[in-house]
């Protein structure tokens, strides 16, 4: 079994390039990520887990992070993604991870986003604590990528044992 992680925090990007999966690739080096390995999860944040406002592991480093992401070549297109998490009144539960991304404004990606934590939330019948959210969006020059993440890690990754 793999180590639950401890700390998380909140990343978004984006990027141009000249094929759709340049234009990700930009838009993970603008958040933060492109140099480390990343590994897809889905939607819990574990119990216990501490918020952190920056993310330093070294390169290639295996990262679990649970994002949203959207690419469009069509220029003038606005396109976005935001990422939401739940923290629960109890430390010792769990919270929710969401992500959105879409052809809007990045203010309503982030109404979206919260608007699915609060759900997640009232179908658990969790208590909720707090809402963090982060969005961003972008008008697509020629190939553009918006990202939207929430990168989970451990105290050792961060420098912090």
């Amino acid at each position: 079994m793999l180590p639950v992680p401890e700390l998380f925090t909140l990343v978004v990007g984006r990027g141009e390039g000249k094929k759709k999966l340049t234009a990700f690739d930009s838009a993970l080096l603008d958040a933060g990520v492109g140099n480390m390995n990343l590994l897809r999860v889905s939607s819990v944040l574990p119990p216990s887990c501490g918020f952190r406002h920056a993310l330093k592991m070294p390169f290639g480093s295996l990262l679990p992070i649970a994002y949203g992401s959207i690419t469009s070549d069509v220029p003038g297109e606005t396109i976005s993604a935001s990422i939401g998490v739940g923290i629960p009144e109890d430390p010792a539960s769990f919270g929710m991870i969401f992500e959105f991304s879409g052809f809007c404004a990045g203010s309503e990606a982030a109404i979206k986003v919260e608007e699915m934590v609060r759900e997640a939330f009232e179908m658990r019948s969790l208590d909720l604590k707090e809402v963090k959210v982060k969005a961003i969006d972008h008008v697509v020059k020629e190939c553009g990528t918006v990202f939207a993440g929430c990168p989970l890690f451990f105290s050792y990754q961060s420098g912090k044992v």
